[in-house]
């Protein structure tokens, strides 16, 4: 029985995604294509690998076997073509990243940006989610997060300088309201409040004279994402703990006024973070040597 290698690849993909339009994204073919080249394998092995209903595809008892004996063969032949990089005059490849918003928007975006400018053949795929997420399960090459947020058996590197958070608000909301002296005295105060998409709360850090303090604030506006945060702020909805660098121009422009610096120091960057495993595939090693390799230059 002769069944084309590219049906097993479409059925690969489909088991892997759990989806039809998904692999076809993957694919770049649509997810009526997919749908029947799948069609076409299980007609040639007379056995239903898929049960499908409206909401969702998932493997067969024989589907999940085949799956499991095939997906080893499948990186095997990746790993080969990925080995064959080390000949061409140009890098092919891709590269997964799954980065937080405001990581991937002040920092990721500049280092991708280059590092495609330098490699045109090599993909980056970044997909950006404020949770903390598992990369090895979701099939992602690397992560971005804080430093302190990334789990201690990764392998990190810096993709900016340190960071510091600054609590804002609109000159007027100040001159209303009156300033915090403290962070204890933020209970009093409009917050605007930042919460993860799981909707656990992100409770605003302090530090002084070796005095660490995390404040629940007070406030009845609560949102998962910092842009719209510093968007409230600035219309004088109340008081933000944000990025300087996010925030940095409306400072500068008297937009938004600083207080409680004295309790803000400097804190390690955001990271690259990927796990420690013997097989890197060849674009996302070029990419972690174009991190270092810029780093080495910036010093």
């Amino acid at each position: 029985m002769k069944n084309p290698l590219t049906d097993f690849t479409t059925f690969i993909t489909v088991a892997k995604h759990a989806s039809f339009r998904l692999a076809g994204e993957e694919l770049e073919i649509s997810s009526s294509a997919v749908s029947h080249s799948i069609r076409l394998l299980e007609q040639r092995l007379k056995i239903r690998l898929f049960s499908r209903t409206t909401r969702s595809v998932s493997l067969t008892e024989a589907g999940q076997q085949l799956y499991d004996r095939l997906r080893p063969a499948f990186e095997d032949i990746h790993l080969t073509i990925d080995q064959l990089n080390q000949y061409r005059d140009s890098p092919m490849g891709s590269v997964r990243i799954n980065a937080v918003r405001q990581g991937a928007r002040l920092y990721l975006s500049r280092v991708v940006a280059g590092f495609v400018a330098r490699y045109p053949d090599i993909k980056v795929e970044i997909t950006t989610d404020d949770r903390i997420t598992d990369i090895v399960s979701g099939q992602f090459d690397a992560g971005v997060r804080l430093n302190a947020i990334v789990e201690k058996d990764m392998i990190a590197l810096p993709i900016g300088p340190p960071v510091r958070f600054v609590v804002v608000a609109a000159p007027e909301y100040f001159a209303q309201h009156g300033k915090p002296a403290t962070p204890e005295e933020l209970v009093q105060h409009q917050c605007v409040r930042f919460q993860f998409p799981s909707g656990r709360p992100y409770y605003w850090e302090f530090e002084r004279a070796g005095n660490r303090v995390e404040t629940a604030v007070g406030g009845n506006i609560t949102v998962d994402d910092l842009d719209l945060e510093m968007d409230l702020v600035l219309q004088g909805a109340g008081v933000g703990y944000l990025l300087y660098d996010q925030v940095a121009d409306s400072i500068s422009s008297g937009a938004l006024v600083c207080v409680l610096d004295e309790w803000l120091p400097e804190r390690p960057g955001f990271q690259l973070y990927y796990p420690s495993r013997k097989y890197l595939s060849y674009g996302f090693r070029t990419f972690i040597d174009y991190i270092k390799q810029s780093e080495r230059a910036a010093t």
